[in-house]
């Protein structure tokens, strides 16, 4: 869990699901915004309770993330504003020891897909070459941030 740190990472649309999709570890997660501007989020991710504050920018920004008690996160879920996202998060090995995040969308969202690859630098983002079954770069696009589509659904 990030508890001070940069995070570095670019998202895309799926071509095309991998086809063991139900191998890999899966997450069920339920996350709400309080804020958009600055991003100010809480989310549950299966049994686990986290705030997050992140920064402006795109591929790299400031993150700063802190564990709740289920009290505290259902305190704070009646403080949000907008949708509340529910995903399944699926935990992907990708080539060079990186992890690809696949979240498939449910509820207002549903049948949306988008994945997330975290880097150790923004060099090895930027040199990232990604796998035939992603598809398009949406890193620089804000309408497909989690905050956004939680405040404006998706993008028409």
């Amino acid at each position: 869990m990030n508890i001070n740190n940069k995070e570095i990472e670019r998202k895309f649309l799926i071509k095309k699901l991998p086809e063991d999709l139900e191998s890999f570890k899966k997450y069920h997660i339920i996350q709400a915004y309080i804020s958009a501007n600055p991003t100010i989020r809480i989310r549950k991710r299966d049994e686990d309770y986290i705030f997050t504050f992140k920064g402006s920018g795109f591929i790299e920004k400031t993150e700063f993330e802190h564990p709740l008690t289920r009290e505290q996160f259902y305190g704070l879920m009646k403080k949000t504003e907008g949708r509340v996202i529910e995903k399944y998060r699926y935990i992907i090995p990708l080539e060079n020891d990186l992890i690809g995040e696949l979240d498939i969308y449910k509820g207002e969202l549903e049948g949306f897909k988008n994945i997330e690859v975290e880097f150790r630098s923004m060099e090895e983002a930027e040199s990232f070459k990604q796998p035939v079954w992603f598809g398009d770069d949406i890193s620089y696009d804000r309408r497909f941030s989690n905050a956004s589509l939680a405040f404006y659904g998706l993008p028409g």
